[in-house]
């Protein structure tokens, strides 16, 4: 049966698992299946637009466990992209530490500051949050142009092709490489995020999101939880910074400004806040448009000429037009879409 109009658990170990249908899983069968044949069914360039959408989930997934499951806004993500790919660059390449421990201690600082930064969350809430958030952004971003010590004064970083141990990302296969390392690495982040919220640590961020003023009558630490909260997703935007500095092998302020912080805004927005789906979702969905727009565009050039010579504006008038439609007719994104089609066909053909 491909289908269930119920679920019905006999066993805890039932109602914990991941999936509960044979549609679940032959649904995952098909992802798995999809993303092992990508490489080898996809040109080079878009296969490094997928490889962009792979860091991409991982700092959405992180965005979401701040924004969309304990409820604290943050404008400051582009910011704390900045932190990971600077370490990152700075530990492997002027330190000498190898890149793997490199990563992980970018992972680290960036959580150390992000935790920093979500202070402000113990007192200020809503917009004024968002503010103070932004107020990190525009810090982070203008230290990163000013001091000099960062770049040695040249303005970027570059950093040396990924090399470990006997591994190397040779030129030729440069994209088909890093595709499998990004795509290991995002499914252990999505695997870790998903399992959090199945914690009492994520049910206590569920609850601050909630009702904080309730979470602290029955013993949840706020201040703790608070903090937790930053640190956690700083750390998975962290680790997408450091990646980003690793896979252009440049590392450079105007990668990371406020603009980027919008757009993973508008990454959970679209995808669904409080669902690690609706972040992937998300993520898939913004990083797409600009691609295929472009695209478009090319095939179009000798018809509509405008389309080409306004490229830029349209792209900016797509990306509002598409967060205020979803915030009216869809608030709950793209997972709610997703959620609504599959009880549609379990459902069917009752209405209920």
């Amino acid at each position: 049966m491909a289908t269930s109009t119920g679920l019905y658990h006999r066993t805890y170990r039932s109602e914990l698992a991941l999936r509960h249908t044979k549609a679940e899983y032959f649904r995952l069968a098909l992802i798995i299946a999809g993303l092992l044949l990508l490489p080898y069914l996809v040109s080079m360039y878009w296969l490094g637009v997928v490889n962009t959408i792979l860091i991409a989930v991982i700092g959405a997934v992180g965005l979401n466990i701040l924004t969309g499951f304990t409820g604290q806004i943050s404008l400051g993500q582009g910011g704390f992209l900045a932190v990971g790919a600077y370490s990152a660059a700075i530990f492997s390449g002027r330190a000498g530490i190898p890149i793997v421990l490199s990563i992980i201690l970018a992972v680290l600082l960036t959580a150390a500051i992000g935790a920093f930064v979500g202070l402000p969350a113990l007192r200020l809430k809503g917009l004024y949050l968002a503010i103070a958030t932004l107020a990190s952004q525009e810090i982070i971003v203008l230290v990163a142009r000013r001091w000099d010590w960062l770049t040695e004064g040249v303005g970027f970083i570059s950093v040396p092709r990924l090399e470990i141990g006997a591994f190397k990302i040779e030129r030729m296969t440069f994209e088909w490489q890093w595709y499998w390392i990004l795509l290991i690495i995002t499914v252990l982040c999505v695997l870790a995020a998903r399992n959090i919220f199945r914690t009492s640590l994520g049910r206590a961020f569920m609850a601050v999101r909630d009702q904080d003023i309730a979470a602290e009558a029955i013993g949840v630490n706020l201040t703790r939880m608070k903090v937790t909260a930053f640190a956690v997703s700083s750390g998975f935007v962290g680790l997408a910074g450091a990646l980003t500095a690793h896979y252009t092998e440049t590392v450079t302020w105007e990668r990371f400004t406020l603009d980027v912080s919008i757009t993973y805004l508008a990454m959970i927005l679209v995808g669904g806040l409080g669902s690690i789906a609706g972040a992937i979702y998300g993520a898939v969905f913004i990083s797409m448009l600009s691609p295929l727009l472009t695209e478009l565009s090319g095939l179009l050039k000798g018809t509509v000429p405008f389309i080409a010579h306004q490229l830029p504006a349209i792209q900016n008038a797509l990306f509002g037009l598409v967060i205020i439609l979803f915030l009216i007719f869809e608030p709950r994104g793209l997972d709610r879409m997703w959620q609504r089609m599959k009880d549609y066909i379990r459902f069917w053909p009752f209405r209920y």
